[in-house]
């Protein structure tokens, strides 16, 4: 970083330090840091993947210390699963003390084979007399961090967490999750501006991009051009609740005569989200792909009205209503009849 820059940086980070504390200083000198190097991030990270690895530190006490170097996405992916899968187990285990169901149940005994599990089982059923100075049996619960590691061996050692697992493979099941945040610019490969991971750990625009083309679903965050404000949020794609109320309203293609059902189609976005259209119900319809490609690609148009309509305009100025079928349902009107005396 030359002088210059480094003065900048300087004098950014020194007046936010002075009103917050250490720990959200640091997360904003990384992000200020990365507008004054020299080298884009990209090029730096393809760099740094070159040094990672796996090291193994000898510790007292027939202890030792795994550590590991890669890439920041992947491994705060995979200290989140474990860390989901530790307070599934840490659940389970209150559950089954509250609740015991077994004649083991009032201790946590699901450890990985070469924790205090094994010596409980070693030393099982001998008497106190008969166990030698230094046995151990596993008594009252394990801490998160203790469950991290343990499942940590299991699956480095077995591919599964099969000490812990139920027979359902609910741990198994658990997956990864990051929260990556990008600008748009970057996200279209037209900025170099570099992504954040947990809103704390800069990250290169490449690694952004192929999470963000494999996410289930983006929050868009709309901010001030100038300012830099907080203006809205909403989510790229709708997330499973919207769906369901999209297609009991729809309940087929909105296009004007067309009967494909909702499975078959497509969600649109009436207004582009690209140019600021919202992920609502007002904003969205089921199209089959053949209307979803002529509202694109012809001078087809649709407006959205209220309560469902669609407004669609042809090419030769004629618009056309698209309501909603109604729902298949039963309705009631009140009676105003007097009681008979």
């Amino acid at each position: 970083m030359i002088p210059a820059a480094r003065d900048a940086y300087a004098g950014e980070v020194l007046g936010f330090a002075e009103t917050e504390s250490p720990n959200r200083v640091a997360r904003m000198a990384r992000r200020v840091a990365e507008r004054y190097q020299s080298r884009p991030i990209g090029e730096r990270h393809k760099d740094a993947r070159a040094k990672r690895g796996v090291w193994v530190k000898d510790l007292p006490d027939g202890m030792a210390e795994l550590g590991m170097c890669g890439p920041a996405a992947l491994v705060h992916g995979a200290f989140d699963r474990i860390t989901a899968m530790a307070k599934t187990v840490q659940e389970q285990t209150v559950q089954e003390q509250t609740h015991p169901t077994r004649a083991d149940a009032g201790g946590d005994s699901r450890e990985s084979a070469f924790g205090p599990a094994a010596d409980a089982a070693r030393t099982a059923g001998r008497p106190a007399s008969d166990k030698k100075h230094g046995d151990t049996v596993a008594k009252g619960p394990r801490t998160l961090g203790q469950i991290r590691a343990d499942l940590t061996l299991d699956l480095l050692l077995t591919g599964t967490p099969a000490g812990h697992d139920t027979p359902a493979g609910l741990l198994a099941a658990i997956t990864a999750t990051v929260s990556v945040t990008v600008p748009v610019t970057t996200l279209m490969g037209a900025g170099t501006t570099p992504a954040e991971l947990n809103g704390r750990t800069p990250i290169d625009p490449d690694t952004a991009r192929r999470l963000a083309g494999a996410a289930s679903g983006w929050d868009r965050i709309l901010t001030h051009p100038i300012t830099g404000a907080l203006l809205a949020v909403d989510r790229y794609r709708p997330g499973a609740d919207l769906k369901r109320h999209l297609r009991a309203r729809d309940q087929r293609c909105r296009f004007p005569t067309c009967g494909y059902p909702p499975s078959d189609c497509d969600i649109d976005h009436h207004h582009d989200a690209a140019h600021g259209g919202a992920t609502t119900a007002e904003n969205l319809g089921h199209l089959c792909r053949r209307h979803h490609t002529l509202k694109h690609q012809t001078p087809w148009h649709v407006e959205p009205l209220t309560d469902g309509l669609y407004t669609w305009t042809s090419p030769t100025g004629r618009t056309y209503i698209d309501t909603p079928p109604p729902p298949h349902t039963i309705t009631f009107t009140e009676d105003d009849t007097p009681p008979p005396f």
